[in-house]
């Protein structure tokens, strides 16, 4: 049986953009032989659609959009994620729905069984679950169809979640093959746990499993692809492309076929990086991006990572030396943005640092002003960014990192400033890796080994680094990993060897910084717990987690 697998890059509630790219995809499957292709989930609206499901025309713009795709599907079947109103009137008004499209029209529904309520997903807001599993027939076989999470081996991951088996339903429901439609987000590590559970969940079934996942970068998630076909023995019989819109063609009863190389740790994160700027930038219609370019790490990597995702000449760098900026900072950030051929403004902050000392007069000498000091100059320069953004239409990237964004270690309206923080989910000793790894990929050193080589510094006064007032990074990274991604106590920390008085610290610097973040620039997620919508920690409480 010859399937195609529609790996395509879908933009959220773009209806019609959507279909045109399935349409082809139909196109180019029939005439490549295949009796059936098959696309992501919910792929009509792309995912995930969120709050847009409120919207009644928005629902029925989608049903229109699948009468359309069943119509193309005259020679070959597809498989179509889309939305469907509940036919029942009680539970959710919604369900998440595939459907097979075959002879110009719409032969056989499947309603997503289980739905995630964990991390960055939400579906019992707005889906009523399926209550059974059921096969269809396809060119004399028995299909079993799922959905993602449909698929997911809640026992094996250790989340006890449902309640319910329905790989085990199909099965006993006589299918010969299992299909699963997903829109299974990137993160750091991902690739090889989902392909190991892929293999896993087709031995134990003894059924060869089609896994079709989405690509592109939507808001904050990023989807990887990967989409493969195993076979009911665990072997690979194809992998279509990692981070890219792939059609796949294989036979599943034949041998294996074309089986691209899996991404691997950095240069699987730089990829995911620059898929995601390159689609937040373009689906936000915008065409070029700018930044503070200070000399740095952080400010280097982001504009190395820019300028590959949307080309050197749509990336606009801003060098704003004051008084503290060494003289080698601002020659590092020029060497920078020659090496990537990017253009490069500079802009002396001097004069307007001066006037603020003149405005605020008095309030900068009454009691400790440095703090003060120390966020003026970042807010300058924030502002300029925001002023060359607002001028030019140019999307504002924010360069902060994990650590500082977790620390509290960032200014508001400053170097937080921006339309998308791209590495906001990188903690800095990956930042550091992220760098070298940038300059392995072009066999060149596009980031100066000075920039890499220095300790890190805000500059925002004589003889500042960051380890001031921040613990040595190797340490802090550590930390910061165990009590947010991994959601343990400063107790438990402290039992793996931490030293009590730095774990403290470190967590109510995180505790204390919320309000921070949940004013910061969309953070590209990366990792299992990034800061958005898949951490929602309240601002105002009084939780003590440092008892």
């Amino acid at each position: 049986m010859k399937i195609a697998l529609g790996q395509f890059n879908p933009t959220v509630g773009d209806i019609e953009g959507n279909v045109a790219q399935m349409s082809s995809l139909i196109d180019h499957a029939a005439e490549a032989g295949a009796q059936l292709i098959i696309f992501p989930e919910l792929a009509v609206t792309g995912y995930p659609p969120r709050d847009l499901l409120r919207k009644e025309r928005f629902v029925a713009d989608n049903l229109a959009a699948v009468d359309v795709l069943a119509r193309r599907c005259r020679r070959v079947a597809a498989l179509v994620g889309y939305v469907r109103t509940n036919p029942q009137k009680s539970g959710r008004p919604l369900q998440n729905v595939a459907g097979l499209l075959d002879g110009g029209e719409i032969r056989h529904v499947h309603v997503k069984r289980l739905l995630p309520t964990y991390d960055v997903f939400d579906e019992t807001r707005y889906f009523q679950p399926g209550e059974s599993c059921r096969c269809l027939e396809l060119g004399g076989r028995k299909i079993g169809l799922s959905i993602c999470e449909d698929l997911w081996d809640a026992q094996a991951l250790g989340r006890e979640l449902y309640g319910a088996d329905p790989l085990g339903e199909l099965v006993a429901a006589g299918a010969e093959i299992i299909i699963n439609m997903a829109a299974s987000p990137y993160q750091m590590g991902k690739a090889a746990v989902r392909e190991s559970l892929l293999t896993r969940q087709a031995t134990r079934s003894a059924r060869a499993i089609v896994y079709v996942n989405q690509v592109g970068g939507n808001d904050e998630l990023i989807f990887d692809g990967g989409s493969c076909v195993i076979n009911a023995r665990g072997e690979l019989l194809a992998r279509a492309a990692g981070f890219r819109a792939d059609l796949l063609i294989a036979d599943i009863d034949g041998p294996p076929s074309r089986c691209e190389p899996v991404w691997k740790d950095l240069a699987a994160l730089s990829a995911a990086l620059k898929l995601g700027i390159a689609d937040y930038v373009r689906k936000c219609g915008f065409k070029r991006v700018v930044l503070g370019l200070s000399g740095g790490i952080d400010s280097a990597v982001v504009a190395t990572l820019a300028a590959d995702a949307v080309g050197p000449e749509n990336v606009l760098a801003l060098a704003m030396p004051s008084r503290y900026s060494s003289a080698h900072s601002l020659a590092d950030a020029r060497a920078l943005a020659e090496n990537l051929g990017v253009e490069i403004r500079e802009m002396q902050i001097e004069p307007i640092h001066v006037a603020y000392g003149r405005v605020l007069g008095e309030t900068m000498v009454v009691g400790d002003c440095e703090p003060v000091e120390e966020n003026i100059q970042a807010r300058i320069r924030g502002n300029i960014v925001m002023a060359v953004s607002n001028k030019h239409g140019h999307l504002a990237l924010a360069t902060g990192n994990k650590s500082e964004f977790s620390t509290g270690y960032c200014t508001l309206y400053g170097d937080m400033s921006g339309g998308l923080a791209p590495i906001g989910d990188v903690l800095k000793t990956v930042v550091f890796k992220l760098a070298a790894q940038l300059n392995v990929e072009a066999g060149r050193e596009r980031i100066p080994a000075a920039i890499i080589a220095k300790p890190p510094s805000a500059e925002l006064k004589p003889n500042q680094f960051d380890q001031d007032k921040l613990p040595p990074y190797e340490l802090l990274d550590e930390i910061l990993r165990r009590y947010i991604e991994e959601d343990l106590t400063a107790e438990v920390i402290e039992a793996e060897g931490f030293d009590r008085a730095v774990v403290r610290r470190v967590v109510a610097m995180v505790d204390s910084a919320e309000y921070k973040r949940k004013q910061a620039a969309p953070v590209l997620k990366v990792t299992s717990r990034a800061f958005g919508s898949g951490r929602r920690m309240p601002i105002a409480q009084r939780y003590n987690s440092r008892p």
